[in-house]
């Protein structure tokens, strides 16, 4: 995170940073990480002593253009109006599908921490006038626009192309008009049937004044007009904007050049991706913003999109995948060596400052949340799934002493998260049910080699039986070699033994989470049984 800080120590004098989202469906959980960038950011700033204003805008003047979302009867009549004017598609109180759908999304914000000094919706903005002396340069300046579209993105327009959108007075459309004079007041407008293939103008043409709400400029410039008028200093961009010629570099140019103001620092950010691919708001691909927040908790999720660099792209599998409770996982060793405790593998540099600023509370005790006993997510989650256990009692008794107020806050939140992972994006072989009622008659298939690793095993830990994940785990490894049996085998051998199947999770995590007199028992029962007596012994799965 020496980013943040090293941007905080560069720049001089009052900062606002910004950032907008045109909310065209919902929000998957990638368009988390510019918010969340963004905090950062704010936090490292007033750390350094930065009087910082946070904005986060959304852009719902912009067009209708997401057809999927729409039922087959709104289409013709939705596509190309502004998503502030088109209706809220749940019917659950908003005033529009802007209204709903980044209403959402702005919803998980305070749970991660970021609290933006203001929101500003451009549909409020437009009516009031403030737009008005942009729109006024860009039209007087619509020969330049022109010029810079065609020296910075090869964007040629006609010379009868001006910089402006009309919301039609008859259709209510924006996204189908085109302005083509300007006489100092009032701009010339045509509602063209064929101007976009994505919808349908109805015809109308004519003059009319495009101030006070009447119209909006195109994105490069609303863009370039909000730093202006915001006095904008810090913008973070996804990749995609921030591409040669792509949007943020017409709209720096639009603003030296049209708007004459220095555009603001931009701090270019990559994708999170689902499976490999890029999620889309506007075709509804990816998982939702909201859904995501509700199984993970708030530090790991700003630490998902904290700990690579904002310009490292995020690869992220929830669905049917581990990748939960490595991301737990990875948290907490963050957590651990910021402790100064020892840590298996190699920890980047910055993982003090990753782990601070994953925090919830900027003005958090961080030695003592690194201190805290958190008991890891993957144990956690076969704890949960035992009948009959008390989680909180298994999990101080594995610390070793009473839990802190804050470490059963932690524990309170990690149980709700594992049990939300268990009902949404665990794979299958997560949920799982021990065979408490007697040895699985699939044990009848042990070999005799796996038999003596059991043997093995039950006598290297009765004595002291193991107490964490970590350690159950050495002790298997341990045994499969003194009994020459490859590790597949030995981990087959005590799914067998305790679930009835040849997969399962973390064995030493599950062992762990069992009581230590049937663990060790059920090893030297299963070792004890041989082909047929199994079959007869064992119970119902």
């Amino acid at each position: 995170m020496d980013w943040a800080d090293e941007l905080a120590s560069r720049v001089s004098g009052p900062q606002v940073v910004n950032d907008s989202k045109t909310p065209s469906g919902t929000i998957h959980v990638g368009s988390l990480r510019g918010p969340v960038i963004l905090d950062v950011i704010t936090r490292a700033l007033r750390a350094n002593g930065h009087e910082t204003t946070l904005l986060y805008g959304v852009d719902d003047m912009d067009p209708m253009d997401a057809q999927a979302l729409l039922t087959p009867d709104a289409i013709d009549r939705e596509m190309g109006r502004p998503l502030a004017h088109v209706p809220d598609p749940a019917g659950d109180g908003h005033s529009s599908y802007a209204r709903h759908f980044a209403g959402i999304f702005i919803d998980v914000f305070a749970g991660l921490g970021i609290h933006p000094d203001r929101y500003y919706w451009m549909s409020d903005i437009y009516p009031t006038g403030a737009m008005d002396p942009y729109i006024r340069l860009a039209l007087d300046r619509a020969p330049l626009v022109r010029e810079i579209y065609r020296r910075v993105a090869n964007v040629q327009h006609p010379d009868t192309w001006h910089p402006l959108g009309v919301v039609c007075p008859t259709c209510g459309k924006v996204g189908t008009t085109i302005v083509t004079k300007w006489d100092g007041e009032r701009v010339f407008f045509e509602c063209r049937a064929d101007l976009v293939t994505w919808a349908r103008g109805c015809g109308t043409s004519g003059w009319l004044s495009p101030f006070s709400g009447t119209a909006k400029l195109p994105w490069n410039l609303e863009w370039a007009a909000q730093w202006s008028l915001f006095g904008v200093t810090i913008e973070p961009g996804g990749k995609d904007l921030s591409t040669a010629g792509g949007s943020r570099d017409r709209s720096d140019a639009i603003a030296r050049e049209v708007f004459e103001r220095e555009p603001p620092l931009n701090v270019p950010y990559e994708f999170l991706n689902i499976g490999g691919k890029k999620m889309s708001t506007s075709k509804g691909h990816g998982a939702a913003a909201h859904a995501i927040a509700e199984v993970i908790p708030s530090e790991q999720l700003r630490f998902l999109f904290l700990r690579p660099r904002p310009n490292q792209a995020i690869e992220f599998d929830p669905d049917g995948t581990d990748a939960v409770p490595r991301l737990f996982d990875e948290f907490d060793r963050f957590a651990a060596a910021t402790a100064g405790r020892e840590v298996r593998g190699e920890i980047s540099p910055g993982h003090e400052a990753t782990f601070r600023y994953s925090l919830l509370d900027p003005n958090a005790d961080v030695p003592a949340e690194a201190a805290a006993f958190r008991p890891a997510f993957a144990h956690l989650a076969l704890v949960v799934q035992i009948p009959g256990v008390d989680v909180a009692a298994r999990i101080e008794a594995e610390k070793g002493s009473p839990l802190t107020v804050r470490e059963v806050a932690i524990l309170d939140e990690r149980v709700a998260a594992a049990r939300a992972w268990l009902e949404t994006y665990a794979p299958e072989h997560a949920r799982l049910t021990v065979r408490h009622d007697g040895l699985p008659h699939e044990a009848a298939a042990l070999e005799p080699d796996q038999r003596a690793f059991l043997v093995a095993l039950a006598e290297a830990v009765a004595t002291t039986v193991p107490t964490t994940g970590e350690a159950w785990q050495d002790a298997i490894f341990t045994a499969a070699t003194a009994t020459a049996l490859p590790a597949g085998r030995a981990f087959a051998a005590l799914y067998l033994t305790f679930l009835g199947r040849t997969n399962g999770p973390r064995a030493g995590w599950l062992l762990a989470s069992l009581d230590p007199a049937f663990a060790v028992g059920r090893l030297r029962e299963a070792a004890a049984a041989v082909g047929a007596a199994a079959t007869t012994t064992g119970g119902a799965p």
